[in-house]
């Protein structure tokens, strides 16, 4: 069996953002080797998401709207969490949008179903963070 690991490193220069990593897994995928396989891509961070979906700037701006209802960053005082950081919203958000994906890998390429994207979001961002790609395979 063949194995990758790689990180990606961010410095997302908002608090929130959108990072599409897509080719960054392919090509660690091609740099692997491996034709049959999964990959798994996962935050390193636990104010930070990595998930699968459509590349289209509308649903992008309305994932901001709808986690911003479901834990809103602000007042700071709302949970008990803040005091050191003012980041309990990125926790609760990264909860919801997930940690990681898994994917197939069929002839060396990422096995995706139509519009498919790997994205990393950034949810406390301003600091250097990372994801881990780990690729598995023969």
């Amino acid at each position: 069996m063949k194995t990758l690991r790689k990180e990606l490193w961010f410095e997302v220069p908002a608090r929130r953002g959108l990072v599409n990593i897509t080719r960054d897994v392919q090509a660690s995928v091609t740099e692997s080797g491996v034709r049959e396989g999964l990959v798994l891509v996962n935050a390193m961070h636990i104010t930070a998401s990595v998930f699968i979906n459509d590349d289209e700037s509308g649903l992008h701006a309305d994932y901001e709207k709808w986690l911003e209802k479901l834990a809103p960053e602000k007042p700071y005082e709302q949970y008990a969490h803040n005091g050191y950081e003012d980041n309990a919203d990125a926790h609760l958000k990264r909860t919801i949008m997930g940690r990681e994906v898994v994917v197939a890998i069929t002839a060396g390429e990422l096995d995706f179903g139509p519009w498919e994207q790997i994205f990393y979001y950034e949810l406390d961002g301003k600091r250097k963070k990372r994801a881990l790609i780990k690729v598995i395979g023969e």
